[in-house]
């Protein structure tokens, strides 16, 4: 009888079933990384009843919940998609914005943790550093980037000489570029020294290379440009290349802050741009509303009352009686009728 010889490998382990818990994390784990602070106080967010679960309140703290498949809502606030990252970056020189770059050059989603695809908000040129924000929220994005929402960029510019307060005010009304007129928030000098200057200074749009431009037309060069603060955000002590990921708090207040211009509330208009005529509507003048006379009309009223027709009709009796068809005129005349209408 033959003995089998051991083979020194162990014998597969059966297959187990999946448990119901696969993908639950503890409720206040869930809380702690969406940036609501740390474990303990997520902990007397629970226990005071602060936080929903798909609706209901929950006060049990190890509650597992799972943060993809369930609506988890604090103060009435839905928990934003933990799939969705914001990273604050420092940008330093020398690093571009763009995720293709033929030549390989270092990219700031480069700079931070990249397990998801990421792009920056906005643009810095790669002379430029400072504030740069890298996310995967498309929408969020788009209320940062866009000039319709009025988020405003703070930036420190060092320029070659010191601007005028005529210069300063003319970057204020505005400095006409090729694709429009660029004009700045706020402006002011923060400090100046024997061969330049150092200004502050705040837009709500990001034209390309907006700054360099309307700063040269101008007649003063950018030796040094950095941007401090994007809405409520500001670098803080992050040294070039560092980075850090914002808190539910911080996204939800930029969030805040891009509302005013859009949903439901009053949008905030721009003054017209100076020398440029105000936009009409067909031929009325601005202010005029839809059922008054336009000159056109007035005129047409008076060519009216001097050729004889009727006070007040358009066109009068100057106005000639527009022909028909050819067969209408021969009707009209007594000419020979077409084959098609003889019986």
């Amino acid at each position: 009888m033959s003995k089998t010889r051991p083979t020194g490998r162990k014998p597969p382990r059966p297959a187990t079933a999946p448990t119901d818990e696969e993908g639950l994390e503890r409720l206040q784990k869930v809380l702690a990384a969406a940036g609501l602070g740390s474990r303990r106080s997520c902990e007397e967010l629970i226990t005071t009843g602060r936080v929903e679960v798909d609706r209901q309140v929950v006060t049990t703290l190890g509650t597992k919940v799972d943060p993809r498949s369930q609506e988890i809502r604090v103060d009435g606030e839905k928990l934003p998609d933990p799939s969705r990252v914001v990273y604050l970056l420092n940008k330093p020189v020398g690093v571009v914005t763009t995720n293709f770059d033929p030549t390989g050059r270092p990219r700031v989603v480069d700079l931070v943790p990249g397990e998801r695809r990421l792009f920056a908000i906005g643009r810095l040129d790669r002379m430029s550093e400072g504030l740069i924000l890298v996310t995967n929220d498309g929408d969020l994005a788009n209320r940062l980037a866009h000039p319709r929402y009025g988020i405003e960029k703070k930036y420190h510019v060092q320029v070659a000489g010191v601007p005028t307060e005529e210069t300063l005010d003319k970057l204020r009304r505005g400095v006409p570029l090729a694709e429009g007129v660029a004009r700045v928030r706020r402006v002011a000098i923060r400090s100046q020294h024997k061969l330049s200057s150092v200004l502050e200074m705040v837009l709500d749009e990001g034209k390309n290379r907006e700054i360099r431009r309307i700063l040269a037309a101008v007649g003063h060069k950018v030796h040094q440009l950095k941007r401090v603060a994007v809405g409520s955000l500001s670098l803080g002590d992050l040294l070039p290349g560092q980075w850090r990921r914002l808190g539910w708090e911080e996204i939800r207040k930029l969030r805040e802050e891009s509302m005013p211009s859009v949903g439901g509330r009053e949008a905030v208009r721009r003054p017209p741009r100076e020398g440029r005529p105000q936009r009409r509507t067909g031929n009325r003048r601005p202010g005029q509303r839809p059922g008054d006379r336009t000159p056109r009309d007035e005129r047409s009223v008076k060519a009216g009352r001097a050729g004889g027709g009727p006070a007040g009709k358009l066109g009068g009796g100057s106005r000639r009686r527009r022909l028909g068809k050819a067969s209408d005129w021969r009707r009209s005349k007594g000419g020979p009728r077409s084959a098609k209408g003889d019986t």
